[in-house]
């Protein structure tokens, strides 16, 4: 079993310095928005109580998103009972 994950490995690795070799770039890692978990001026873009990325006013702010990698946002621990979500949220928004 070992020897099988040391091959792996090795491949995985001759396959990052051939694309490096070659001129490609190592594939980033799969990313999505997960909102209501950016802190307050950290949203990753706008919102639709706010115009532009870092342009939030509360914490935790329901139509605000952060990327995170895929498959985590709805893992991550927020204060108060919060989750996070994959679709906005109508909670925590700025007072019109």
């Amino acid at each position: 079993m070992k020897t099988l994950s040391n091959i792996a490995i090795a491949g995985a690795l001759a396959s990052a310095f051939a694309a490096i070799e070659a001129g490609a770039a190592p594939s980033q890692p799969a990313t999505e928005p997960c909102y209501g978990v950016a802190l307050k001026g950290q949203n990753d873009c706008a919102t639709g109580t706010n115009g532009c990325a870092g342009s939030t006013t509360i914490d935790y702010q329901g139509d605000a998103w952060k990327t995170v990698p895929k498959g985590t946002c709805l893992d991550i621990a927020l204060p108060g009972g919060r989750k996070a979500s994959l679709e906005p949220l109508k909670r925590d928004r700025p007072k019109s």
